[in-house]
């Protein structure tokens, strides 16, 4: 069923808004995409804060242009999932990535994305699929600014502890 030319807009205007919000966003090639897939990808994009739209590549083309934003000329070829990651740069390229491991090479393969407003390529956004998360990154961050403190505690008690011996 065609859809009305208010949908269109209403529909142009959210990609314009995603790519406003986004971090980081990845376009993936999705010929062999199924409904189970797209169940499993939502359902894992919403616990990473990561949104999926399937849309048009003339509306996704607009969206972009809108946007100041142009990809490279044969880039968006076929059907085009794309992923925007609203809270973690390296979310959305995860997320594909995880799906694409799974599947045929000419079934669904990534074939670009944005990163700090411009546009990137494939292999960029697997290197960027292979960093860890932000959320671990910070963990790491917190577990290295408590060690120190927590050395000193574990000698502190230690004196205790000889002491009352």
């Amino acid at each position: 069923m065609a859809k009305t030319r208010a949908q269109k807009e209403e529909m142009l205007s959210g990609l314009v808004d995603k790519l406003g919000r986004m971090k980081a966003a990845v376009f993936t090639s999705i010929a062999g995409y199924t409904m189970t897939d797209a169940d499993a990808l939502r359902a894992k994009g919403r616990e990473q804060g990561v949104e999926l739209t399937v849309a048009k590549k003339t509306l996704l083309s607009k969206a972009l242009e809108q946007k100041g934003l142009v990809p490279e000329k044969g880039m968006l070829q076929g059907s085009i999932l794309a992923t925007f990651g609203m809270d973690d740069e390296v979310a959305p390229a995860k997320l594909v990535s995880d799906l694409s491991k799974g599947k045929d090479k000419e079934g669904i393969k990534i074939v670009g994305g944005i990163l700090e407003g411009k546009f990137v390529g494939p292999e960029a956004v697997s290197a960027l699929a292979k960093l860890v998360s932000k959320h671990h990154q910070q963990g790491r961050v917190v577990g290295t600014m408590y060690a120190p403190v927590s050395a000193f505690v574990r000698v502190l008690e230690a004196i205790r502890a000889k002491q009352a011996a």
